[in-house]
């Protein structure tokens, strides 16, 4: 019906000339008789992604998620490109540097972990809201602090609002086709993610702005965190008054009219820790976004103290590594999706073991390089391999369990936090390493902690090394998640639909998707 939640009657017709990425014809079920801008599946995630489209609810879902979550890079690294200045001005030694780079990505370990449990009972919508409002008067702080433990305590306060990617990840697995979802979900934390560039540059500018105005130094670099601080506020109100929750509307509303099913806290998180897939993803994960973040704490200082360049110079240099995730993500998605369209699951696990592998090595060359050129080359190879990878993981996690699909995304969310933090004290915090070879057993580190991938294993899709078992089929894989109980009472439905889009993860060699009819016949 027109004006229905999710209807092209919002004002966008979604027919606008932009760049598109769209599913096979013939390889999902498709609802014709849905009425939204974009063509959906059976349950009306889109199957067509338009990224300079504004159609509701599914593009405008996606601008919201990633410029939130970049907000909150923003925010979160806002002090990594001022840290030469910020050490004068409060005494930092390199310990103090260390364990604030450490604070700034631990904080979020906990609050990825909630994000994901409130995005399967409350939605993503309220979630991310709330979070980055919440988190605006930590970043105001910042301009107070005027010891190490006030920079650590402030920096640990910020990182909660990483959260953010949680929210995002899961609320495109919603809202988009599994087909497509590598790319969708590449893109959006790849764009948030690029605010760790993004501040490399923005905030050394806002710094010689303030200053030339009349501002000392160090009251210059104080004022320059009230920018990051206002877009938190801007952002949250903009999600809340234009986000939905699913395509047919906000969660509270679909349970309400019994639409959706409420779930327990219990069942939710026990089919996620349960899962040993999610575990192992969460180390995956904890050495591709987890590199990353320490690099993006650790590399301006590098090429400042390294090669003895200007601020804004090491500065630019850095923001390239963060800038990289505009592309490099959605790659790693994209080559996920491509690779699950003629080898299935198996495709993706193989993507995701390459190019983490590749990303390990690179950053072994960029601790053994020795002058700028080399050491710049390395810096964006480096970058393109393990946000790639980052992309590439989460081509995987939707499909691990469709019920906890919120707490899974948060969990392995937190290994890269987790990888961080290890990988940062380890390396960069007690100064027995000189950074350069912090980078380099941070490489190795990254292959070793790859191979696992080999041991994640769908009886209905296979594993890198083992083909599927012929007798499990993808509702059996999914319906395992509720009872008998359950399932008298209707709330499997929705995973039956995902396990009937989720056929195109057999490939193509020999497995095109049936139909429900086939399968019954």
């Amino acid at each position: 019906m027109a004006g229905e939640p999710g209807s092209s009657m919002h004002g966008v017709t979604g027919k606008e000339q932009s760049y598109a990425f769209s599913v096979t014809p013939g390889t999902v079920p498709l609802d014709d008789t849905a009425k939204f801008s974009l063509p959906v599946d059976t349950e009306h995630k889109a199957t067509k992604f338009k990224i300079f489209s504004l159609a509701k609810p599914h593009m405008t879902t996606f601008h919201l998620s990633w410029m939130s979550f970049c907000t909150c890079f923003i925010s979160t690294f806002a002090a990594a490109p001022l840290v030469p200045i910020i050490r004068d001005n409060l005494n930092l030694t390199k310990v103090d540097i260390g364990n604030a780079s450490v604070a700034s990505v631990s904080g979020s370990v906990f609050s990825r972990l909630v994000m994901g449990t409130l995005c399967d009972l409350m939605g993503p919508r309220y979630a991310c809201a709330f979070l980055v409002m919440l988190t605006a008067p930590t970043v105001f702080c910042m301009s107070l602090i005027s010891d190490a433990s006030g920079f650590i305590a402030v920096r640990f306060m910020i990182g909660f609002c990483l959260a953010t990617f949680v929210s995002c990840q899961y609320w495109m697995s919603t809202m988009f086709n599994g087909r497509i979802i590598g790319l969708v979900n590449g893109t959006a934390a790849g764009w948030g993610n690029a605010g760790g560039g993004v501040t490399q540059l923005l905030m050394p500018v806002l710094f010689t702005i303030i200053e030339r105005m009349g501002a000392t130094k160090f009251t210059a670099w104080r004022l320059a965190f009230f920018v990051p601080g206002s877009l938190h506020i801007i952002f949250g109100i903009l999600v809340l008054i234009l986000g939905q929750d699913l395509p047919d509307g906000n969660l509270g509303a679909l349970q309400k009219k019994g639409e959706v099913a409420k779930d327990k806290v219990s069942k939710v998180l026990w089919h996620a820790v349960s899962n040993y897939r999610t575990w192992l993803l969460v180390l995956l994960y904890g050495y591709s976004l987890g590199v990353e973040l320490t690099t993006d704490n650790v590399i301006a200082e590098y090429f400042f103290d390294r090669f003895h360049l200007e601020l804004n110079t090491a500065g630019l240099i850095a923001a390239s590594f963060g800038l990289a995730n505009i592309f490099s993500r959605p790659l790693g998605g994209l080559a996920s999706d491509y690779s699950a369209r003629y080898f299935g699951m198996r495709g993706r696990l193989w993507t995701l073991w390459i190019l983490q592998t590749l990303g390990g090595l690179f950053c072994v060359w960029l601790g053994l390089a020795n002058s700028l050129t080399t050491a710049i080359v390395a810096l964006v190879l480096f970058s393109l391999g393990a946000q790639a990878a980052c992309g590439s993981t989460y081509g995987i996690v939707p499909f691990v369990s469709r019920r906890s699909l919120g707490i899974i995304s948060g969990m392995t969310g937190a290994g890269g936090n987790i990888g961080a933090g290890l990988t940062q004290y380890i390396f960069f915090t007690s100064g027995k390493f000189e950074t350069h070879d912090g980078l380099l057993f941070m490489g190795v580190m990254t292959i070793g902690c790859t191979l696992p991938v080999a041991l994640i294993h769908f009886p209905q899709w296979g594993s890198m090394f083992c083909p599927p078992s012929k007798s499990v089929k993808e509702e059996d894989y999914y319906i395992n998640e509720y009872n008998e109980e359950e399932q008298s009472k209707g709330m499997h439905e929705r995973n039956m639909k995902f396990a009937e889009s989720s056929r195109s993860e057999r490939g193509r060699k020999g497995n095109s998707p049936p139909s429900l009819d086939q399968d019954k016949a």
